[in-house]
């Protein structure tokens, strides 16, 4: 189920920008395409999540951003659940589903906060539980794709006896 809410004095062009910018995902993630994600944000944009360490600024480090996402999943798919549109600002909930390599199914449920300026977004965020999404991948993901996510203890140690 799809909703929005509007604040009082929410305007079109944040609701405008908030559409392209779902277009754009769904974009990335069934045809690999992250040029319309990129033209989303302004100059010296702030973009990241929970779990990477490193902040992109800028457009060219938001195509940078967007490529590291979808390389990680060979197939996925998210699905937006709400959407909060005030005057200059988001916040969208959704849902994320993909496949391991191994073939095993993975969800999460995450929220992100866009800042928008002049139909441009200026400050992207995105939150989730990391730590329920590695329970669900531990073992069957590579070391080197949880580096690509920024998850470097998402590995558990092996008890010693």
């Amino acid at each position: 189920m799809q909703s929005i809410t509007r604040k009082q004095g929410g305007n079109k062009k944040a609701t405008s920008t908030v559409e392209r910018f779902i277009e754009a995902w769904r974009k990335l993630e069934a045809q690999h395409d992250v040029k319309p994600m990129r033209h989303l944000y302004a100059m010296g944009a702030e973009i990241g999540n929970i779990i990477s360490p490193e902040k992109f600024h800028g457009p060219e480090r938001a195509r940078e951003f967007w490529t590291k996402y979808r390389e990680t999943f060979a197939d996925v798919e998210s699905r937006f659940r709400h959407r909060i549109i005030g005057e200059d600002c988001a916040a969208l909930e959704w849902t994320t589903k993909w496949t391991t390599g191994s073939g095993n199914a993975v969800e999460y449920d995450g929220v992100s906060i866009l800042e928008i300026s002049c139909d441009k977004i200026v400050r992207f965020r995105a939150y989730f539980d990391s730590k329920a999404l590695s329970r669900q991948v531990t073992g069957q993901q590579s070391a080197s794709t949880w580096r690509r996510l920024g998850i470097s203890h998402a590995r558990p140690q092996k008890k010693r006896p």
